[in-house]
């Protein structure tokens, strides 16, 4: 226990990156942006290519109810599989919530370290991403429900040639490196720098050579996240048909989503959304405690029960800006 560690397990191979399925929403969210008819079209016609799955919500009679949640907030799960082909499921390599406040104008990317030893519905206590190895995206996402105790509305997924497409399409985005490193052929001083591509596939992928391992992952992963919805809603991408079209176009090829996620659905929420800069994306870490190892000699993130009860009161009520000053500047909490 103690401070951050080196994490363990496998690593390597191209994987789904379920966290850029957030990329989906931030282009939805530039419609609200759109004036002209040229727009409006070819967003229509891209999300009517996604391809919409009626398997990745769970069922059943308990879940918590819609009414749980603040009204107007909106909360969808991102995922991805560690999957390295067709013939297995692996487990969930990206597990993140992204919240929407009640008025629309701030979205809350919130990253569960797959290593956090929490209670799987029906299954008891393992690591977080157990729950997709043993029941899918139903029970990844019933597991997220059972920790904040609010009804997720939707979920989507994109797999890693969609990650590599989307950010090739935008020409780069730019991040801040707090750590200077290096990886597959690839080196990134500290500071500012510019990523596209298997180059980003790369940089989000890293983590052996980290001093925090998969807590500074997913502190670049969720960097990442931020640089792609930002450069989305810039000018320079809304402004810019060829630009806007081969993005778009980029989205629509590799993204999966639930059945719910309608045409209009997306429309309509993209329509309402109040997000205006940057500094609306917002970014944290699901708390955790310390390290340890589980009776089976496992390597565990342990959650931090007193703020995990903080967090999902301020996702049922709407309070997230209160929660995110509180605990933005916590070690790889709000970065």
């Amino acid at each position: 226990m103690g401070g951050p560690r080196r994490a363990v397990g496998g690593t390597g191979h191209r994987r789904g990156i379920g966290t850029w399925l957030l990329a989906m929403v931030g282009g939805l969210v530039t419609v609200s942006l759109i004036v002209g008819g040229f727009y409006v079209w070819r967003v229509w016609s891209t999300v009517d290519q996604v391809e919409r799955s009626d398997t990745l919500m769970p069922t059943g009679d308990d879940r918590p109810p819609a009414e749980a949640a603040a009204s107007g907030s909106l909360n969808v799960v991102l995922m991805g599989s560690d999957a390295r082909s067709d013939d297995e499921r692996g487990r969930s390599d990206v597990l993140m919530l992204a919240h929407v406040s009640p008025a629309r104008d701030q979205v809350y990317i919130v990253s569960f370290p797959r290593d956090m030893w929490v209670t799987i519905p029906d299954r008891g206590y393992a690591k977080i991403n157990a729950a997709y190895s043993w029941g899918g995206d139903p029970l990844a996402i019933r597991t997220i429900e059972s920790l904040t105790g609010v009804r997720i509305d939707h979920a989507a997924k994109i797999n890693f040639d969609g990650f590599i497409g989307l950010t090739t399409a935008l020409d780069g985005v730019t991040v801040n490196n707090r750590v200077a490193s290096k990886s597959g052929g690839y080196s990134w001083p500290k500071g500012q720098i510019a990523i596209q591509g298997e180059e980003a596939l790369t940089y989000v992928r890293q983590r052996y050579e980290l001093a925090g391992g998969d807590l500074d992952r997913a502190e670049r992963q969720r960097a990442v996240v931020k640089a792609i919805l930002t450069k989305m809603m810039s000018a320079n991408v809304i402004a810019n048909p060829l630009t806007f079209n081969e993005v778009m176009g980029e989205l629509g090829q590799y993204f999966t989503v639930d059945s719910g996620l309608t045409n209009e659905v997306l429309f309509q929420t993209a329509t309402s959304m109040r997000v205006t800069s940057s500094g609306d994306i917002r970014l944290l870490q699901a708390p955790i405690s310390g390290f340890s190892r589980s009776a089976d000699g496992q390597s565990i993130d342990l959650v931090d029960e007193a703020q995990l009860a903080e967090l999902a009161d301020a996702i049922r009520n709407g309070t997230m800006a209160a929660y995110y000053e509180k605990y933005k500047d916590q070690p790889f909490a709000g970065r």
